[in-house]
């Protein structure tokens, strides 16, 4: 067999290979000239395409539409976490919304800290926050699920902070998604794939995570004069993925046994009780305990004696918690597996309709418009509701359940505009607006507090955001020394962020009588005298207090400035005005300059300051959930930063982010043998950066904020805040090489990112929080794994294409750099949990191939393996497992935990 080390050496050996032959060929002086075009750019300059090479700052380009047919992957964040090196996205688990959005973060930075555009236009982002425990915790990031690859012709890259260029979320750079203007073809492509992988772990075998993919695209010419409308329809149908272990944790107890020995026998013993402490029935209860005690026969003597000598409740209480899962599990016919939790990719039902338009109105002016809907169902696991907790109703649910959260999530976007020439400026006149929503259904559960009354499935309500962006843009050039552009322009955002509350059941206890439960009245409990919990379990609804339906503008001016001083130095030079209704108004800046040696090698350096406003989203978030931390399920409140909570415990008022980023960097080519070369350094400090917190337990906060919580109904909460200053530095490198032999075309490809973000300088809290307990807290050592450890700091891939007539074979290799677990945990096994203890999770090597064949001009197939050697993460250690449910880390984002994934692709083209 193969091994994946010797594999790669062997693709390394073929690039260098490539490159020696192709110098070999120009030394012999052949005549075959490449016909390579050279990639041009438009992103990060306002003076139109130049030469990738010749940017100022680093920009990558990926052309999707021609790569499209033999690439592995087929979403937008799948495809760039494969093959742009300082790109980071891997699928979620067990998150909650979190698990249909993936993440996506650039250099290392945050998923809110890149700006997304679609056509050059502003991209609106999600309405999900992630509050959970995976990359980019407290986050608000562009959904990139929501768009299909298919309608997209390329992608570029700015690896540089532009906040002075493009505005806020621009600090770590900007993805630019350009649409397709195909026209006279439809194309498409039919897709079924699944992991292939012995670690399946779901009853049927090796194989599981199916996906059915549909793309089509269509496009035609409107008029003569250049006008065209282009249209993409796609449809993904995709199975979960099965990857806990078997369920090592205790099930039941010994009332669960005898309790089911009752219902054989047609007496639900929780029908004869409230409340225990105030049952008419309790005699009757410990009556029917000694009578069905006798059917459990493998209750040994000594416990049989004591359950029939003990004659209350309260007695039995203390004789019932014995741990009998495995006898229990014989005699129902189960096993463990039937208790696993779903932890693997997500159920998922994605539909996606794009379009773009544009129409010449004369030789000047042209109107366009682009947008599309995307509907997505998805359907996620919790945690699983095991007989032997309060959290589960055993009157209706003698096995426990596993709850589902089922999310809804549309996502509509809309930009139109005019743009022309009128006395030499280019104009460009355009509103663009977005809307994405996630609504909740939680399936497979129940109000444990409304005992026999409550409904399986409830609407937990929803998150909904809106913006929409009006921009003025004007650019002229000027024949001075070798060139001036100047571009200036102003923008107007306006954005609402609404959360809708859901049916009272999904949020509400009730008490004994069934009424909502005030404080004042009695709790139902369960036979051991927990108070039933309220909600609907996994995902409590969003409650009349969460609601809200706030607004927010911004208004913004900028100039940009682009002086060709000879032909060998370039220098540009931006500013930026912004206002904000809610926090203020900041200024920013750039200026960046290429400098050419020669025709074939150029030096570039820039420097900016950014900023980025905290969302909306941050600013009015607020909901409570069952979060698992620290090895037990909590009710966690997630609290806006002006609620009475936050006040209590003296929590800092939110404010902007604000950067200063420089960059230097070279590129160089080798024309004669079709080789690129570049490499640039960056540094990016953050002041006040907004996090998340981790959890305020009740027992660590004052009494005040005690009662509070209280009021709340939860025992602990987290909050955004501006904590921390933070510090990246990094190099990006990138190699491309192709050369043309004997019919034969060879195109080589390496990137590297080598990145590292850390806390810098003191702790922002004041008051209460300054206490080392709370400090610890406020920025916690999970958090600081988080933002430093979480994300791979050295990524690289080496990818080829070899292409000789209607045949095409890909090979890429993808280095992931180690990473570390954010649990805390005993991770030397000393049997104490140290401060800074955690998983550490080994770099792997994640080998994809695939082969197109174009039997006809309109037809072809590409078979492929994504992850050919089926690589894992590391392993978990047992204490990060969740009684070995989680096998492998979910709070880190390397390469995911899906395995090896093959796939076949029908493509067509009339």
């Amino acid at each position: 067999m193969i091994n994946r080390k010797t594999f790669f050496s062997a693709s390394v050996l073929f690039f260098l290979g490539s490159y020696a032959y192709g110098q070999e060929k120009q030394e012999k002086k052949d005549t075959v000239k490449s016909t390579n075009v050279e990639e041009v750019v438009i992103l990060g300059s306002r003076s139109g395409a130049r030469s990738k090479v010749d940017s100022p700052v680093p920009v990558d380009v990926f052309n999707i539409k021609e790569s499209s047919v033999v690439l592995p992957q087929s979403t937008i964040g799948q495809i760039l976490n494969a093959i742009a090196p300082s790109f980071t996205s891997t699928i979620q688990t067990n998150s909650d919304g979190t698990d249909h959005l993936d993440p996506a973060q650039l250099r290392g930075l945050g998923p809110d800290q890149v700006l997304v555009l679609v056509n050059g236009k502003r991209r609106h982002t999600s309405a999900l926050v992630n509050v959970n425990g995976t990359p980019g915790r407290g986050t608000v990031g562009t959904d990139l699920n929501s768009i299909p690859s298919f309608a997209l012709t390329r992608i570029e890259v700015l690896r540089d902070g532009a906040s002075a260029q493009y505005g806020s979320d621009a600090i770590a750079g900007v993805i630019n998604l350009e649409l397709k203007r195909d026209t006279g073809k439809l194309t498409g492509q039919l897709s079924y794939g699944g992991n292939l992988t012995p670690t399946a772990n779901d009853h049927t075998g090796d194989f599981d995570g199916q996906n059915i993919q549909v793309d089509l695209n269509y496009g035609n010419k409107i008029g003569k004069k250049g006008g065209f409308y282009n249209i993409t329809w796609s449809s993904q149908f995709r199975n979960p993925t099965y990857r806990a272990g078997t369920e090592s944790g205790a099930i039941y107890n010994a009332y669960n046994a005898i309790e089911k020995r009752a219902l054989n026998d047609g007496v639900n013993l929780s029908s004869l009780f409230n409340n225990i402490g105030n049952t008419p029935n309790s005699q009757q209860i410990v009556n029917y305990i000694h009578q069905y005690a006798q059917n459990v026969n493998y209750f040994s003597p000594t416990l049989q004696g004591q359950i029939q000598g003990a004659n209350t409740i309260s007695a039995l209480q203390g004789i019932l918690g014995a741990n009998v899962t495995d006898q229990e599990l014989a005699y129902r016919g189960l096993n463990r597996k039937d208790f696993n939790m779903q932890v693997g990719q997500s159920k998922l039902n994605n539909h996606q309709l794009f379009a773009n338009i544009e129409v010449p109105l004369n030789d000047d002016w042209k109107v366009y418009t682009f947008g599309g809907y995307s509907f997505r169902h998805g359907t996620s696991g919790g945690f699983y509701r095991r007989p032997n907790q309060s959290r589960t109703f055993t009157g209706l649910y003698a096995d426990g359940y596993l709850p589902q959260i089922g999310t809804d999530i549309q996502d509509l976007s809309l930009s139109a505009g005019i743009k022309g020439n009128w006395n030499g400026w280019n104009v460009d006149l355009s509103n663009t607006f977005g809307q994405n929503s996630f609504t909740y259904t939680i399936q497979n559960t129940g109000n444990t507090s409304l005992r026999f009354a409550s409904p399986s499935e409830f609407n937990a309500g929803g998150l909904r955001f809106s913006q929409n962006t009006i921009n003025l843009d004007l650019a002229k050039k000027y024949d001075v020394w070798s060139g001036i552009n100047i571009a200036f322009g102003a923008e107007h955002r306006y954005e609402n962020f609404k959360i809708t509350a859901g049916d009272e059941a999904s949020y509400a206890t009730y008490d004994v009588s069934g009424n909502v439960w005030t404080g004042n009245s009695q709790r139902p409990t369960d036979f051991f005298g927990n108070a039933l919990p309220g909600g609907s379990q996994v995902f409590s609804g969003f409650t009349p207090a969460n609601a809200v339906d706030r607004n927010r503008q911004s208004v913004a001016g900028y100039a940009d400035f682009e002086f060709n001083f000879t032909d060998w130095l370039l220098v540009d030079a931006a500013a930026r005005y912004e206002n904000y209704s809610d926090f203020g108004s900041t200024f920013n800046y750039k200026l960046a300059s290429r400098i050419k040696v020669d025709k074939n090698l150029n030096f570039r350096l820039a420097g900016s300051t950014g900023f980025r406003a905290p969302s909306i989203h941050q600013i009015y978030y607020n909901v409570t959930s069952t979060l698992f931390t620290n090895g037990q399920l909590l009710d966690v409140g997630t609290f806006s930063n002006d609620s009475e909570i936050a006040g209590l415990l003296q929590m800092p008022k939110l404010k902007q982010e604000t950067s200063q980023s420089a960059s230097v960097g070279f590129t160089y080519k080798i024309p004669s043998v079709n080789l690129t070369f570049t490499a640039d350094g960056y540094f990016t400090k953050i002041k006040n950066r907004i996090i998340l917190t981790d959890q305020f337990l009740r027992a660590d906060v004052p009494v005040a904020a005690q009662i509070a919580y209280d009021k709340a109904q939860v025992n602990a909460a987290q909050f955004f805040t501006n904590a921390i200053d933070t510090e990246t530095k990094g190099l990006d490198i990138v190699i491309s090489h192709n050369t043309r032999f004997s019919g034969f075309k060879l195109d080589n490809n390496f990137a590297v990112n080598l990145n590292e973000t850390r806390k810098v300088g003191n702790i922002h809290s004041s008051g209460l929080l300054q206490s080392p307990n709370l400090e610890k807290i406020y920025f916690s050592e999970k958090s600081r794994v988080y933002l430093e450890e979480a994300v791979p700091r050295v990524k690289a891939s080496l990818s080829h294409t070899l292409s000789w007539k209607s045949a095409s074979f890909y090979l890429r290799n993808t280095y992931f750099g180690k990473v570390t677990g954010a649990d805390v945990i005993d991770a030397n096994g000393d049997g104490i949990i140290g401060f800074n203890e955690h998983q550490q999770i080994a770099a792997k090597i994640i080998t994809d191939v695939s082969f197109a064949y174009q039997f006809t001009k309109n037809v072809g197939l590409t078979v492929g393996v994504n992850n050919l050697f089926d690589i894992y993460p590391t392993k978990n250690l047992t204490a990060s497992t969740n009684n070995d449910q989680f096998i492998y880390s979910r709070s880190t984002s390397q390469f995911g935990q899906n395995g090896r994934y093959v796939f076949s692709r029908l493509n067509f083209n009339f």
